[in-house]
């Protein structure tokens, strides 16, 4: 028999391997088979929108098994046996040492005719009392050094409180306060008011700008709305005197009014130094020097709340006094308002000066004054309470204006 030899016999060992090569090429295929066919249905799911909501189902169910085999782990492993109370824990530890017993020491009882009283209690010699609020009116006696803004301060109220409650005595001029005088002082920020025949409780109180539920209700005014009857017509006593508590009013002017050289005349009403006809003369040049050689103020700053529209320059008696700028006197004397000497000077340019509490002046109706001549001393005159000089400066634009602003 002839022999093949074109295949070369495959020894046992040989066949072994080949057999193996081949089952293992096999698994890798259904390996990538799967792995192919796993990305088709991930790729089909984001196709369709569902690939975060299968991410957060897998992460939920993942995290169920966690929790699961945690339990699992922790009640075969971790709960084994039975748990002791905290009680026994601490009664089953051994003490380190006995407890100490300690006798309790002996209180002799003091006889009861020790104290026959029981317990006695102190009486306190200087009890503080919280202070109530006032609802009703004060007096103040003025006292020297006093001021309507220290006043105002001493009763925690406002500076213009102090003036609307005493127009009788200060006529809303705080160069009018003075030792000795009698001042109310309301409990509230507000205005001082007596009733007359005919007053309306509606009118009152808009006049005022407040409510008239506001002054009948005020306990201090004693008005009951039972008995007030018609508000128009309400029974108040004339004579009354009323807490319009909140209220507001203009204040009378008792500060010099615009004289012009046109119509000096028109101060008649502050006194005997005004002047009849005044011919032109100076024009001012709109700046402003100092009126006096003190720069710093005793007294009043310029307060509109007090109806104080200067300011009050201090100085010895006698310290010159000069104009401020190029003009003519409108007024020069004696002013019945409080303001003693004065000098006002008309600057032609709708500005005007006035200087006050004077002791002498040496210039007269129809002067020419220039800027920095010397027009008179400072003084003490009027109602005043030191040497000083009460310095105004009017402007037909700006009204009665801080002087402060404008000195140079």
């Amino acid at each position: 028999m002839d022999e093949d030899f074109s295949t070369p016999p495959i020894s046992p060992v040989e066949g072994d391997v080949e057999l193996d090569k081949t089952a293992v090429a096999a698994t890798e295929t259904e390996q990538k088979q799967k792995r192919v066919n796993w990305g088709k249905i991930w790729q089909s799911l984001l196709r369709f929108g569902l690939g975060e909501i299968t991410l957060r189902i897998g992460t939920a169910l993942a995290s169920m098994i966690l929790i699961l085999l945690v339990v699992w782990v922790m009640d075969n492993f971790y709960l084994q046996g039975p748990l002791e109370s905290p009680e026994e824990s601490v009664n089953a530890a051994p003490l380190a040492t006995s407890t100490p017993v300690i006798a309790v020491p002996y209180f002799d009882v003091p006889s009861i005719e020790i104290y026959p009283a029981g317990v006695t209690r102190q009486v306190m010699l200087h009890t503080l009392l919280p202070a109530k609020p006032r609802d009703s009116v004060v007096q103040y006696e003025v006292k020297a050094g006093d001021t309507i803004f220290g006043i105002a301060e001493k009763f925690n109220l406002r500076p213009e409180t102090i003036l609307w409650s005493n127009y009788y005595v200060l006529a809303d001029n705080p160069h009018l306060l003075s030792p000795g005088q009698k001042l109310n002082i309301l409990p509230v920020d507000g205005v001082y008011y007596e009733w007359h025949a005919g007053d309306g409780l509606n009118g009152v109180a808009e006049f005022y700008g407040v409510k008239p539920e506001d002054i009948i209700n005020f306990p201090g005014n004693n008005l009951s709305p039972q008995t007030l009857g018609d508000w128009s017509n309400p029974n108040i006593e004339p004579g009354t005197w009323l807490v319009i508590p909140g209220g507001r009013r203009e204040f009378v002017t008792w500060s010099a009014p615009r004289i012009t050289r046109q119509n000096p005349a028109v101060a008649k009403v502050l006194g005997p130094g005004f002047c009849g006809t005044v011919v032109d003369g100076p024009v001012g040049n709109g700046t402003f020097v100092w009126p006096t050689v003190e720069q710093w103020l005793s007294g009043f700053d310029y307060s509109p709340e007090t109806n104080h529209f200067g300011v009050d320059f201090a100085g010895k008696e006698g310290n010159a006094v000069f104009a401020v700028d190029n003009g003519v006197v409108v007024y020069a004397g004696w002013n019945d308002w409080g303001y003693g000497n004065v000098v006002v000077v008309d600057h032609g340019n709708g500005w005007q000066s006035l200087y006050a509490h004077l002791s002498a002046y040496n210039v007269g109706c129809g002067s020419y004054v220039y800027q920095g001549s010397v027009i008179g001393a400072v003084g003490n005159t009027g109602k005043s309470s030191g040497p000083h000089l009460h310095f105004e400066l009017r402007s037909d634009q700006y009204g009665r204006v801080n002087p402060m602003n404008f000195l140079q």
